[in-house]
């Protein structure tokens, strides 16, 4: 039996945040670093990489940023081959990396569709299979999915017309499940968390004058909470499904949503 100080102690693992230079990324890796973790930080912006890696050294872990996209195979293998040759190993992998794009249902342009299902979805498999074959190698690990409530449900198209964002995040929700089944074998568990709205970079089209009312909406109306999530809201669910707290918790999509799929 061990402490709680112990349960959520990260100390001496290594954690992959994809998508970790900014957003729920950056929070998520900012935690991870708080609770001992060494983090490696990967996106297609390095500038923004080494921005977060700065600030992970600064509270005396490793870090190391990497310039990945995760659509394209030769990135996520040279990803995973950095991560062991500079840090040893692989405990934590959190596929954060994700893009969206809005357009109307009955025009939403095919070549878009393919992108988003490249990164949000293709990439997030290969990825985690990259790294569950060294997680297999060490005898476990945990893989934490960033899903969304946007894939747990409908949206009108008037506040959310991004159908192919939407279906990506539905199919990560069926790929946590069927990872953590398949996985379990090898210690390995594998959960998703799924966000309501967090004013970050991928949202600010909402703080545009155009959009504004929407945002207005969500938050009065849609929200019970009556607020977007912050960093707290975020980094702590992750630290937890990261911890040994969360041993035997796989296959689970937990809701950061501010009580949003609950009316």
């Amino acid at each position: 039996m061990s402490t709680i100080s112990k349960l959520f102690n990260l100390k001496g693992k290594v954690a992959i945040v994809s998508g970790g230079g900014r957003g729920i990324g950056k929070y998520i890796s900012i935690g991870l670093a708080e609770a001992g973790a060494d983090v490696v930080i990967a996106s297609r912006k390095l500038e923004n990489c080494e921005q977060v890696a700065t600030i992970l050294k600064e509270m005396g872990v490793r870090a190391l940023a990497i310039r990945s996209d995760i659509a394209k195979i030769e990135d996520i293998d040279h990803l995973v081959k950095a991560t062991v040759e500079a840090m040893g190993h692989i405990d934590i992998l959190v596929n954060n990396a994700g893009i969206t794009w809005g357009a109307p249902t009955l025009e939403f342009p095919v070549d878009k569709w393919d992108k988003v299902m490249a990164v949000n979805v293709r990439g997030t498999f290969f990825l985690s299979q990259r790294v569950a074959k060294i997680m297999v190698q060490q005898g476990g690990g945990k893989v934490i999915n960033i899903s969304s409530v946007s894939g747990l449900s409908g949206s009108p198209e008037e506040t959310h017309p991004a159908i192919a964002y939407n279906t990506s995040k539905g199919a990560i929700v069926t790929l946590t499940m069927d990872l953590a089944v398949k996985l379990a074998k090898f210690n390995i568990q594998v959960n998703a968390i799924a966000p309501a709205y967090f004013d970050t970079d991928m949202m600010a089209w909402l703080r545009t004058d155009q959009y504004r009312h929407i945002k207005e909406h969500w938050l009065e109306e849609i929200i019970p909470l009556g607020r977007s999530g912050k960093e707290d809201d975020i980094k702590g669910v992750a630290v937890f499904l990261a911890s040994n707290a969360a041993n035997f918790i796989t296959g689970e999509i937990i809701r950061v949503d501010g009580g949003q799929l609950a009316k």
